[in-house]
């Protein structure tokens, strides 16, 4: 009874975690990033707010963990996180005698009821249809009218290719197709014979094709545009998991977000800006494009600082 009211009494177990994790030195992100949770989800568990967590078995794993990367007692705060439900043995008010019912002892649906069942309609409109398709060629009639043939049309032979033979300097030979006729015969077409055109002496002119033109190179990505993504007046590199705030002088949020290994992220507002850094190893800052250094203001690898 006492040690009941003690915890009753006492601080919460979401107290009792934030004091442990300020008494280590770490930042809520810092802490989040490790235990690769939402900071949402530790926010809720310090604040005691239990109904922002799925159920009883999440909180109190989510506890234990973060007991264990503090290294501090579990046991204490798990005493203060509410309870797993235990589930209530609820006694039988029908009597031992009462008569069993399976589900399959109801009265058989009349069949009314089951021709409105979608397995009666889709058998019923499949019977219709066969019914259909067997009645269709009698109604259509037993003599079917045959489109009558086309008219042949005389095949016109192609063209023979003459051979024009060589020719010789100062002559330019042409390669001349002539048509056979329609109604001559094979032989009507003499094969024999080069037609040979002259030139004048003058050189001849000769139009050569030029290839086509090389299509344009595809635009190449420039090398500054994944760093040009990322402006502002302070601009964050990260090269591990890290996590990053940055406020303005109203106290508006202008950047607060997790940074994988390789990403970068920029913020502007209304000076001072207030920047909080939760992994200080993995996190490279520029000021106005300008390294800045982290070390004077860092402590247990948190960096806070402001911006004027």
């Amino acid at each position: 009874m006492s040690e009941a009211a003690a915890l009753d009494t006492g601080p919460s177990a979401g107290t009792l975690l934030r004091r442990a994790r300020e008494a280590a030195g770490l930042h809520v992100a810092a802490l989040a990033v490790s235990l690769k949770v939402p900071v949402r989800k530790l926010e809720a568990l310090e604040n005691d707010r239990y109904d922002q967590l799925p159920d009883a078995v999440f909180t109190r794993a989510l506890a234990s963990s973060v007991c264990r990367t503090l290294k501090v007692d579990a046991q204490p705060i798990l005493d203060r996180l509410p309870q797993s439900a235990v589930p209530r043995l609820v006694p039988d008010t029908e009597a031992i005698g009462a008569p069993f019912r399976a589900p399959g002892d109801a009265a058989p649906p009349g069949w009314q009821e089951s021709l409105k069942r979608p397995v009666t309609l889709a058998v019923g409109g499949l019977l219709l249809g066969a019914i259909a398709i067997l009645l269709l060629p009698n109604l259509r009639g037993s003599e079917v009218p045959v489109a009558a043939p086309a008219a042949e049309t005389p095949a016109v032979p192609m063209a023979e290719p003459v051979v024009v033979p060589a020719a010789t300097a100062g002559q330019v030979t042409t390669m001349v197709d002539i048509p056979r006729p329609a109604g001559a015969a094979p032989g009507a077409v003499p094969s024999t014979g080069a037609v040979t055109v002259p030139s004048q002496p003058s050189t001849i002119s000769t139009t050569v094709g030029t290839p086509a033109a090389a299509p344009a190179s595809a635009p190449v990505a420039s090398p500054n545009a994944a760093a040009a993504a990322a402006a502002g007046i302070v601009v964050f590199k990260a090269s591990g998991p890290s996590w990053v705030e940055v406020t303005d002088r109203q106290g508006n949020v202008s950047l607060r977000r997790l940074l994988a290994a390789g990403e970068s992220a920029g913020a502007t507002g209304t000076l001072p800006l207030a920047v909080t850094i939760g992994s200080v190893n993995t996190t490279a800052v520029e000021v106005r494009g300008k390294p800045f250094d982290l070390r004077p203001v860092s402590r247990d690898n948190v960096a806070r600082f402001e911006i004027k």
